[in-house]
């Protein structure tokens, strides 16, 4: 739980505060109730945890994706300013907490989505958070 400094919902914010607060201890089973995509990954934009959610939004199984690049490999369409660049700056910031709308177009026909990237502070974990629009 975020107990350094308090976490400021997003206006239009799809994820629960109850698991912004959680994310840091959030495992695969937890991952996997969520009605939302939920991506783990390195500063780097590696996989290490990939949800039911986005498996089947996606096409793309938590055992192909793991691992794996995410802006590079599982979604290259997120491979631009956009999407990778607000990462990066977040990243290298210390502060990734913003919502956006987005359009996925790789391995499927374009794909309206709402996205979520956050850096949980404490434990300096990144997540991106997938809802289809």
């Amino acid at each position: 739980m975020n107990t350094v400094n308090p976490v400021k919902p997003l206006a239009g914010q799809f994820v629960p505060p109850e698991i912004i607060d959680g994310v840091a201890l959030m495992n695969r089973s937890q991952a996997d109730s969520c009605d939302f995509g939920v991506i783990k990954v390195d500063d780097s934009g590696k996989i290490l945890l990939y949800n039911r959610y986005e498996a089947e939004l996606a096409d793309v199984t938590p055992a192909v994706a793991e691992g794996r690049s995410f802006f590079t490999e599982i979604a290259p369409c997120t491979n631009n300013a956009l999407f990778f660049g607000r990462f990066k700056k977040g990243v290298a910031e210390g502060d990734l907490n913003m919502l956006f709308s987005y359009t996925f177009t790789y391995k499927m026909r374009p794909t309206k989505v709402k996205v979520q990237l956050f850096r949980d502070p404490d434990s300096k974990t990144n997540w991106v958070f997938v809802q289809k629009s």
